[in-house]
């Protein structure tokens, strides 16, 4: 058995939150529960919410009131969550990439989703020059865990290095988020400042700063709004700003050029709340992302994103999904296991990664993933992950930009 430690929020601090805000919190530490266990997340109810509030105020089980629950499931799963909360920490096996009970694909979207999905903008990403794409490889580590080390990519024309902090690790698939969101906000103001110019105006390029709310990337990034989110907030843009790709570029086998950057550039927390958490940050846009944008070699690739890839619970789903989008796009494509297995930088041996990524083909028939079909194949050497877009139906509008899609470039 290993421990897996809880950062909650001392009892002052809980009862300084509105009711909404103790909700969703305990939601998040429920979730974290159950995932550190390996367990599907079910959104608790209100009976549910009601006993861990009164609970996790005064920190007695009585407040629980297990007797007069008559469902054993429930009472147990309560009883066990108010244990973890009681301890700070989540006893549980020793797991890796795979996990030995299958996760939901796609998370539940937040509470107040209907509400936060109206500040959803579109989303675009950078062109990455040479045209190497990143979306052929996982530009993170696809471990929901902490974990340093280096992902290596040999390709065809280039060799790919992505290496994390030496004190905070590699960014996670749900840090990469927050990169999208960043690259969004620049090129919403690339726009702006087209159409300005467009209007015989002289308006400003953008700035190489912006200064997100913690809240508004919270809800870009289709996550709830509790405490333990914000405290993830900083260590995630930790990794970002730590995390660093070099790209190799290659020409008939000889070295051309090789060129290195963050994710992120330099950032900093402005403000805090009364209660000690990030209400905004200062974030520095990386020269290469603001060149690719404000001043590109050429019209920028994009491609559709559904918003729903933010609710994807699984990183090799992500990293699948990604692929998929880029590789098969409005169509259909092909990979051999084994290459999705090394383009995935999986740490796994191969028949632990087969494993994970059978189990999430068959979960993808009860719960798929956005728009792509995935079936395993026999190929001639070794198995083959065939990926399909659902087409839509022919008297079916296409998705408007603000309520059905989000854009993510061809390269990222």
């Amino acid at each position: 058995m290993s421990r897996y430690k809880l950062t909650l929020l001392d009892r002052a601090a809980f009862a300084a939150l509105s009711l909404h805000e103790k909700n969703t919190y305990l939601q998040g530490v429920v979730k974290e529960i159950q995932t550190a266990r390996g367990e599907p997340f079910q959104p608790l109810d209100k009976d549910a919410l009601s006993r861990l509030r009164r609970f996790y105020a005064r920190r007695s089980f009585a407040d629980l009131r297990l007797d007069s629950i008559k469902e054993d499931g429930l009472r147990s799963a309560l009883g066990s969550w108010g244990e973890a909360i009681h301890m700070g920490e989540v006893k549980k096996a020793i797991t890796h990439e795979a996990p030995s009970v299958p996760r939901p694909i796609i998370r539940p979207a937040p509470l107040d989703d209907d509400q936060l999905m109206f500040f959803v903008p579109a989303v675009h990403d950078a062109p990455v020059k040479d045209d190497l794409n990143l979306m052929d490889i996982a530009p993170f580590s696809l471990s929901k865990t902490v974990r340093s080390g280096v992902l290596r990519y040999e390709l065809k024309d280039s060799i790919v290095t992505i290496e994390g902090g030496a004190d905070v690790g590699l960014a996670t698939a749900y840090d990469y988020d927050i990169f999208i969101n960043m690259v969004s906000h620049l090129a919403a103001e690339v726009r702006d400042y087209h159409i300005s110019q467009k209007k015989g105006l002289r308006p400003s390029l953008p700035a190489r700063v912006y200064r997100p709310s913690a809240a508004e990337l919270l809800k870009f990034c289709r996550r709830n709004l509790g405490g333990k989110q914000y405290l993830e907030l900083e260590k995630a843009l930790d990794r970002l700003q730590a995390t660093r790709i070099k790209i190799t570029n290659l020409n008939d086998g000889k070295r051309r050029e090789t060129e290195a950057f963050p994710l992120i550039g330099r950032f900093k927390v402005v403000s805090r709340t009364i209660q000690d958490k990030i209400d905004q940050v200062e974030i520095e846009i990386p020269a290469w992302v603001y060149d690719g944008v404000v001043t590109p070699n050429g019209k920028p690739s994009i491609l559709t994103l559904n918003p729903d890839y933010f609710l994807i619970a699984r990183p090799l789903a992500k990293f699948i999904y990604r692929l998929a989008r880029k590789a098969a796009g409005e169509g259909e494509a092909f990979y051999r296991v084994e290459d999705l297995h090394y383009r995935s930088g999986s740490k796994l041996p191969a028949h632990k990664f087969n494993q994970a990524l059978e189990q999430l083909v068959e979960a993808t028939k009860m719960e798929p993933l956005p728009d792509y079909d995935l079936e395993l194949r026999k190929g001639e050497r070794g198995p083959v992950l065939y990926m399909q877009n659902r087409k839509r139906l022919p008297d079916q509008a296409a998705p408007t930009h603000c309520q059905n899609a989000v854009h993510h470039s061809g390269l990222f």
